[in-house]
């Protein structure tokens, strides 16, 4: 097809990206010390050349930062790029423009890299043959009566999950393996899971080509996808459609809110798929390097790196934090997401020197954003250059991954000792880390696993990392995993060490489930899924990463265990206060809102630096509410505990880990008529009064 020259008008400045008028397409993209601009159309995503180059004049198309220009009769389904040409040394100035580059619009909503070469981007000359496109896209979608859901962060059960691996594995049985398509099919078994939310590893665009080279050269790619280029775009592989990205994603957001479940967004702010100074042109680099990255003070050519990816967003300038809070805005007015985890938000904390600022704008912005107000907003309280803002993030409504709830709960389960106060600490919602700032516990954020690190199964399968597929020589991931293989570095054919692994997987869910906090279950833990012994599959794109949905039968018992955990704990809103617990009376109890033991009653172990256990009372938090008790014995013996009396009622098993199916829905449970009770070493108990 012939295209003739489109005529051109010099457009406006007032919305970044592309917006579609009565007389055609206004193009907007911002670059303040760009000398000339260039528009390049595409007739489709992998044309090779160009049907037009619109050149801009800066005396008509640009006002400030911004280059704008009109394309009058413009058609729907256009594709486009730009090239930002400009003076400057990259050493004193930190711009990098190239004029040969072809570069993405950062406000693009739909893109294609099926032409994609990230060397073609790094290297010298032009790539416009091998550069990702965006796309020139009307916007009308039924929504049907949707919204965002606004179920309380409090009441919240979370699950992490990666779009493509939640169905990428044959056995899923979907029509649209990997795909946006897919989780729909597949929400029944999330409602029979009993979760409200799903967290979606990143979902913005990144580039798949973005991984060191030896772990390159093994045919791997990144599949994690933290490396985000685009902050506005799905990703266009989730989609069955390329091009209907973002459609595909609006109905899988609409599906997951008829069935109850709202959708968290994982969100890479901290860098972009852009890198090191060697790393690839795509936009941002092209268009204003110096505004939009922390670069060098003395050479700024090179890039300060407090995300260990090559490059950190500085999140504090005026234009990029406005650019980044929009991007939120869009998910959530656009997109309807639930709300957003932040990958090392502490990287966002830092001021245009690098220096951590508690009163970051970006932070605060956020924090007060009144279009982000029913929105959660949970961040990784770290970045990978030291910066450890857990307990201290700024503000109130900041929700934390609570890295030192894992770490204690991994080891107290392991069977380490010492640790029985601060389990306590850690299980009431960690108020050492927020009470005296007026927070609360659902602050706190608690997990045992997570994409990052073990399976629930490897954790208590290996001692060591086996990271040897990644190509990294097993220098890469964590080294310090508080796990246990109980005998056998992996795989085992022993059945005693299978019953163990499997209720210290119990015992690690149970403890979890029964935490003060928002808990956040790892995706196929639940079926006790293996990655043997990775724990860093960034780039694993393949079976050892894919939910693999032959183990909802093979391990029936574990998936039935964590679906009865959750509906307990969705039972008794005591497991779920919006208030710390205090030791006294509260909502028209007699009984204190929780009462610590140990062996015998009132004498909780808190001074004994060998105990590895600890039970506790809790009144309900309405009137009409069963108390619960709660016991924990990771000792490796049994050991009996008093049972506290319970006038005009009697205490009934409700969960026990050493037992088939671990969890006694109320009609079933056993009646404890005695006034202590045996329990089985490594094992967790509660009880509930009736």
């Amino acid at each position: 097809m012939t295209h003739s020259s489109y005529p051109v008008e010099p457009g406006n400045r007032n919305q970044g990206g592309t917006t579609i008028t009565e007389d055609g397409v206004n193009f907007c993209v911002f670059s303040r010390h760009a000398e000339r601009l260039e528009l390049l159309l595409f007739e489709r995503d992998d044309s090779t050349e160009p049907f037009q180059v619109i050149e801009l004049d800066p005396d008509t198309h640009r006002t400030f930062f911004f280059w704008h220009v009109l394309v009058l009769g413009l058609p729907m389904g256009t594709w486009y790029n730009w090239r930002a040409h400009g003076q400057g040394d990259t050493r004193t100035t930190g711009r990098r423009f190239d004029g040969e580059k072809a570069l993405l619009d950062p406000w693009a909503t739909t893109i294609s890299d099926r032409l994609w070469n990230r060397e073609a981007a790094s290297l010298p000359g032009d790539n416009v043959a091998q550069a990702m496109r965006a796309m020139v896209q009307s916007d009308v979608y039924d929504w049907e009566g949707d919204t965002p859901l606004h179920i309380p962060l409090s009441e919240s059960v979370i699950y992490e999950m990666h779009v493509g691996g939640f169905t990428r594995h044959p056995s899923s049985g979907v029509e649209h393996p990997g795909s946006y398509a897919g989780v729909i099919e597949k929400i029944p078994y999330l409602q029979a899971l009993g979760v409200t939310h799903v967290e979606l590893l990143p979902v913005m665009a990144f580039d798949r080509q973005d991984l060191p080279p030896k772990t390159a050269s093994m045919g791997l790619s990144n599949y994690w996808g933290y490396s985000t280029h685009s902050f506005y775009a799905p990703h266009p592989h989730f989609a069955v459609e390329a091009a209907r990205a973002r459609d595909e994603f609006r109905d899988m957001v609409k599906a997951l809110h008829r069935a109850g479940m709202g959708v968290i967004l994982d969100v890479v702010f901290n860098h972009t798929a852009e890198g090191s100074p060697f790393g690839p042109t795509i936009n941002f680099k092209g268009l204003g390097n110096e505004m939009f990255y922390h670069l060098d003070f003395i050479d700024r050519s090179r890039y300060r790196d407090y995300s260990g990816c090559g490059n950190t967003v500085n999140c504090n300038h005026p234009m990029v934090s406005r650019f980044l809070v929009d991007a939120l805005r869009y998910w959530v007015e656009e997109m309807h997401v639930d709300g957003f985890r932040f990958d090392l938000a502490s990287a966002m904390a830092r001021g245009e020197d690098g220096n951590p600022q508690y009163h970051a704008p970006m932070l605060w912005h956020i924090e007060l954003s009144q279009f982000l107000s029913q929105t959660h907003i949970i961040a990784e309280a770290w970045d990978a250059a030291g910066l450890y803002q857990l307990g201290d993030f700024p503000g109130f409504r900041w929700a934390e991954w609570n890295g030192l709830y894992r770490d204690v709960i991994r080891a107290f389960v392991r069977g380490d000792t010492g640790l029985v106060p601060e389990v306590a600490t850690r299980m009431c919602g960690s108020s050492d880390l927020y009470a005296s700032r007026g927070r609360l516990p659902w602050n706190s954020i608690n997990f045992v696993t997570c994409h990052d690190g073990y399976t629930l199964w490897d954790l208590v399968s290996f001692e060591g990392k086996h990271n040897a597929a990644n190509g990294e020589d097993n220098r890469d991931g964590h080294n310090h995993n508080l796990s246990a293989n109980y005998g056998v570095e992996g795989a085992s054919d022993d059945p005693r060490i299978d019953r163990l692994r499997r209720r210290q997987a119990k015992n690690l869910v149970a403890i979890l489930l029964l935490s003060q906090g928002v808990p956040m279950l790892h995706g196929s833990d639940e079926i006790l899924a293996t990655k043997q012994g990775n724990n860093n599959t960034y780039c694993q794109d393949n079976a050892l990463s894919w939910q693999d949905w032959n183990l909802v039968e093979r391990n029936a018992d574990m998936l039935a265990f964590v679906q009865g955990m959750i509906r307990l704990r969705r039972r008794h809103p005591t497991l779920s206060r919006s208030r710390f617990v205090t030791g006294q009376p509260r909502n028209g109890h007699d009984l204190p809102d929780i009462t610590w033991h140990g062996t015998g009653l009132n004498a909780a172990p808190w001074n004994d630096p060998d105990a590895r256990h600890i039970a506790f009372t809790l009144a309900g938090s309405k009137p009409d509410e069963p108390a619960l008790h709660i016991v924990l014995n990771m000792a490796v013996e049994a050991q009996t505990f008093a049972l506290p009396p319970f006038p005009g009622r009697q205490w009934r098993l409700a969960v026990d880990t050493t037992t088939a199916p671990g969890v006694y829905e109320p009609a079933e449970q056993p009646i404890i008529s005695a006034n202590q009770l045996t329990v089985e070493g490594r094992c967790v108990v509660v009880l509930e009064s009736h």
